[in-house]
């Protein structure tokens, strides 16, 4: 083979070679920092760059975009001796390129150990409960610890989100437990709070109902009164009338008393209970002439009323 065949092959795989070195392609989403002889000088944004072959190279490719992190799960020992069992996700962003890639070895590993010591600091300085019931708390004093001891390194930690905390068998059967009496304490306070409340109304309706009740005894007393009272005043006044009538001298005014209660004392004897038989008495007579003085007396009455004279006197037998 010809000895110029082979030095031009030579020369173009060199420059090939020459030219691959010297051109680099930097991805969106990274940032290539760029040494001399193992020195850094300068950090290459996402683009097309030239570099010096040999001279230069390419140090440490650093990812800029946000990632995220699973922290493993640990067993941790709670202020109260309770054994806990938790892990955690971590959300990390490279600020600043030169400091990730020179201030500390494998950063993803520091990150990782920096976060499972601080969540057995957070974790052990809080009771079993105030684990359980404060995550939100323990995220952000997560957040705030190692965010402030990963910002030499040129990281951003953007979030810390505790994934599980899982508690031993026997206290998740006792919380359940205890649960459980919690929720059945509720149901009997809430059982007589009703029954209280439905007793009240009870006693609140009865107590109106006997007010109503007394009330209307007290209308219907008042209308008794008034009745009696103004059948006691129409008594007096045919009372009054019936006297005036006698005093002048008419007999049927007499024949009306004793008509009114022979009258009375026959429907008494009629509409007793015990009698299925009435005997009419022998002096029946008297009473027709008893009705009959009553009616001249209401005559005489009424014609009074007209004429506006007085009553003539009558003699008449009974």
């Amino acid at each position: 083979m010809d000895p110029v065949f082979i030095a031009i092959g030579f020369a173009v795989v060199a420059a090939l070679v020459l030219l691959t070195s010297a051109v680099k392609v930097v991805p969106q989403g990274f940032n290539y920092t760029v040494e001399n002889f193992g020195r850094y000088t300068t950090t290459l944004n996402p683009g097309l760059h030239f570099i010096i072959p040999f001279y230069q190279r390419i140090g440490r490719r650093m990812n800029m975009m946000e990632s995220v992190l699973d922290i493993p799960t640990q067993e941790v020992i709670t202020k109260d001796n309770a054994q806990v069992s938790c892990d955690a996700v971590v959300f990390i962003q490279v600020i600043d390129p030169v400091a990730a890639a020179y201030e500390v070895n494998n950063l993803q590993n520091a990150i990782t150990n920096l976060s499972l010591t601080n969540i057995r600091t957070v974790v052990g300085s809080m009771d079993l409960d105030e684990v359980l019931s404060n995550r939100d708390d323990i995220n952000a004093r997560l957040l705030s610890v190692v965010d402030a001891a990963t910002n030499p390194w040129g990281v951003k930690v953007t979030r810390i989100e505790i994934a599980d905390l899982s508690p031993p068998a026997d206290i998740t059967e006792a919380m359940a437990r205890q649960m459980k009496a919690e929720r059945l304490k509720r149901a009997e306070i809430l059982t007589a709070e009703g029954e209280k409340q439905s007793a009240i109304l009870r006693a609140e309706g009865e107590k109106q109902s006997t007010i109503l009740e007394a009330e209307g005894r007290r209308e219907a007393a008042f209308r008794d009164a008034e009745a009696r009272e103004r059948e006691g005043e129409a008594e007096a006044k045919a009372t009054a009338f019936v006297s005036e009538a006698i005093a002048k001298g008419d007999v049927n005014a007499i024949n009306y008393f004793l008509g009114q209660q022979y009258v009375t004392a026959f429907e008494k004897l009629a509409t007793a209970g015990g009698n299925k038989t009435v005997i009419i008495p022998a002096e029946f007579s008297s009473i027709l002439g008893t009705i009959e003085g009553i009616r001249g007396l209401t005559d005489a009455a009424q014609d009074l009323q007209r004429g506006g004279g007085a009553v003539p006197p009558t003699r008449q037998g009974s």
